[in-house]
């Protein structure tokens, strides 16, 4: 209890305080935005050269003119060189992934696994850049289906 009110009372007397204020007009200004929770970041994860280039043009705008030599000092993002295909992924032929694989008759369970493991390490679709997924994941298609076929002849 505050000054012999209970918890309900003193807040609603604070209500009643605070909507006489802004009805006169006195409210105490905030250093909050209504509405804007106190977690808002910036999203840059996913800023692409411009952006940067841009955000950065803007903070070199606002420096004072004493510090124009910093201006031209200070260098600009080059834009990411095109992507390289490997040469592994050109080889999407059923019988060039089994020669990239090394099947033999002899290849256990455990060496089995082994070698699809190693085969996505180097050949995911997930770790080559966007323009050659599909042959990645042609290439992990035929591969798994070649070593599933080899797992099933061991039994």
């Amino acid at each position: 209890m505050l000054f012999g009110q209970s918890l309900f009372q003193s807040v609603l007397q604070r209500l009643q305080d605070e909507a006489a204020d802004e009805a006169d007009g006195t409210s105490a200004g905030s250093h909050r935005i209504s509405g804007l929770g106190s977690g808002f970041v910036w999203e840059s994860a996913g800023a692409s050269h411009a952006d940067i280039d841009r955000t950065r043009d803007l903070y070199l705008d606002l420096m004072p003119d004493e510090l124009a030599e910093l201006k031209e000092q200070v260098p600009k993002n080059d834009p990411a060189p095109e992507p390289v295909m490997p040469d592994h992924l050109a080889r999407t032929a059923p019988m060039q992934v089994a020669e990239d694989l090394a099947l033999s008759p002899a290849d256990t369970l455990a060496v089995l696994t082994e070698k699809r493991r190693s085969f996505a390490r180097a050949n995911h679709p997930d770790g080559v850049a966007d323009p050659f997924r599909d042959k990645a994941t042609m290439r992990m298609q035929i591969a798994n289906l070649l070593i599933d076929e080899a797992i099933a002849r061991l039994s």
